[in-house]
Formats: C-alpha cells, structure tokens, sequence
C-alpha cells in the first residue's frame, strides 16, 4: 500500500529538521506510538498500537531514521510485530524551504500482514491517509510550541 503527497508546515526548514530528529516529538506526533526508546544512534525500540477496523492491536518493534541528508531530506523506517500480524513500513520525507515555510513531501510504503491485513484491507488505505494528516497536525503544534 503506497500514500503520497505534501504538506506546507508553518516553519523554516530548519527548525522542522530539527523537530523531525527529537525522537520524544516523534513518540508524540507519531499516531500509535506508545514508547520509543533509544537502542542506537537513530534507532529505536518502539511500542506501536494500531487499529483498523474491528482490529486492533500492540505491535513491538523498532523505529529507525535513515537516509540523512540534513535539512533535505531523510527516510522513517518502521518494522513491527505481534498478535494481530506484521507492520512494516518505510517513508521518505523531502523538505523544501519556500517563504519562511517548509513544504514537506512525502512518500511511503507499507506492508500488513496477519488479522489486521485480512479483516481490514479495505480500510488500510484510508487508515494511512488519516495517520499522515494526524502526523503533520501534530508536528505543527509542535513547532508551535518551540
């Protein structure tokens, strides 16, 4: 399952690099994510609860920023596992300055396996698309705090 676009944050690039790299802004802006731990230089241990439909579960697995390339761009990687099924997940993000904003554009792919998969395929789609607005809502008011 592949989601795209953009989406214009209120901030310099490099205020919203900086946001993207604090991993306790990522634990809070990060629909799902219950813990994040660091386990290494951009790594970590995550706890991960997510529902689609009738299903919902907590998946444990890790978050990992790869891909760096400071302010432009970077790629979120998220892998996890447990009684519902797999997450696996990656995005890439590419910041563009204009006008004092920051045009964030992004791309990702995913792949669900398990319960989740099989009872709430239909759903996915439309899951994801709400995850990513739930995101760079949350980033906003996350720049709007610094």
């Amino acid at each position: 399952m592949k989601v795209e676009g953009t989406y214009t944050l209120p901030a310099p690039r490099d205020k919203v690099w900086a946001v993207l790299n604090d991993p306790g802004v990522l634990a809070r802006a990060t629909p799902g994510i219950k813990t994040l731990d660091p386990e290494g230089v951009d790594t970590y241990k995550a706890t991960i609860e997510v529902g689609i439909g009738p299903v919902k579960g907590a998946y444990d697995g890790k978050v990992s920023i790869t891909d760096k390339v400071p302010p432009e761009r970077m790629t979120l990687k998220i892998e996890g596992g447990g009684r519902p099924g797999t997450i696996k997940a990656t995005g890439e993000l590419r910041l563009e300055e204009q006008d004092g904003k920051t045009v964030v554009a992004y791309s990702g792919d995913a792949q669900v396996t398990g319960l989740i998969a099989s009872v709430g395929h239909r759903l996915i789609s439309g899951v994801a698309k709400q995850m990513v607005g739930e995101f760079f809502r949350a980033l906003e008011k996350e720049l709007e705090r610094r």
